[in-house]
């Protein structure tokens, strides 16, 4: 007598038949899962991320309490991650600088990716406005992005700052900056997706039943093309990270006492010989965060490519 796993449904087998629909994001979770690097990322950001914004509560000494007394002294139990050249506890800094590095990355990238997204459906979709917004396109990709950077924030940043105030004023500032100014490659990725898929027959139908541009947009097309988005701000913030910290290390980041890591950094440049610590530790938090983003993104394409299904 036939198993049940032996039944034929027609051409399909029952266990197939009763096994529950699979959906994209279903099938690119599972392949995601297989990428040991990628999970590696997951678990290291998460920590990290955890760390910054949990850590301080539980690990509470000052980030400005000075103490001439232990100045750049290394690790020890009572400073795990030693002090700076003002005696202030660096795990702390440490800790409540990836807040501002962490909160800076994944801002400046939703900037970036929202602005690139509608400019890509846009100039892919709507033919008269492909020329002209890809023509805008060209001369921002031609603009040379660090130094620019520096010339915006050198002339804005002491008005945001008497407008927002010095901490709030120079995020909105370096945020706003660093979005406008990356939103480039996505807008080109999107605008090759929605070139190909505006010719397919889903987005036909649509059309014939009636709907609207920004519906198709929306709802029919941009769906489509999220997967590559996903991919693109992953390394984004790994790379505003890196731009802020770079920003922080030339002195043109946040006001000095707020520590982020990329101004922990610009604080050791002279200590280097004798407390390398002071170094040591800011880089280590940049170097992992950016490897596990980076990582993460390259397990987020790996999953989504359908040829890997």
């Amino acid at each position: 007598m036939a198993t049940r796993a032996q039944v034929q449904v027609g051409a399909i087998p029952l266990a197939d038949a009763m096994r529950p629909a699979r959906s994209l994001w279903k099938d690119a979770w599972h392949q995601f899962r297989r990428h040991n690097l990628a999970m590696a990322g997951v678990v290291t950001i998460a920590f990290l991320t955890l760390a910054t914004f949990v850590g301080p509560y539980l690990w509470t000494l000052p980030i400005n309490d000075i103490n001439f007394g232990i100045a750049i002294q290394g690790p020890s139990a009572t400073h795990p991650f030693g002090v700076d050249d003002l005696g202030r506890d660096l795990l702390a800094r440490v800790l409540w600088g990836g807040r501002v590095s962490i909160a800076v990355g994944i801002t400046a990238v939703v900037i970036a990716m929202t602005l690139g997204t509608a400019v890509g459906a846009l100039a892919g979709y709507f033919g008269r406005l492909d020329n002209p917004l890809m023509r805008l396109t060209d001369l921002f990709l031609s603009l040379p992005i660090l130094p620019l950077l520096l010339i915006i924030i050198f002339l804005f940043r002491d008005n945001l700052r008497a407008l927002f105030g010095p901490e709030a004023g120079i995020f909105i500032l370096i945020v706003v900056v660093i979005g406008i100014l990356n939103w480039m490659p996505v807008a080109r990725l999107v605008r090759a997706s929605f070139l190909s898929l505006k010719q397919k027959e889903f987005v036909e139908a649509a059309r014939t039943v009636g709907a609207t541009d920004g519906r198709i947009i929306l709802v029919h097309m941009l769906p489509n093309v999220l997967s590559p988005v996903l991919v693109a701000a992953t390394i984004g913030v790994g790379a505003a990270i890196l731009t802020e910290s770079t920003l922080s290390f030339l002195g043109l980041g946040f006001p000095s006492d707020v520590p982020t890591w990329g101004r922990l950094l610009f604080d050791a440049q002279n200590y280097l010989d004798i407390a390398p610590h002071m170094a040591l530790f800011p880089g280590l938090m940049i170097f992992l965060t950016v490897l596990s983003i980076n990582y993460i993104g390259d397990g987020l394409r790996d999953a989504l490519d359908p040829r890997k299904s």
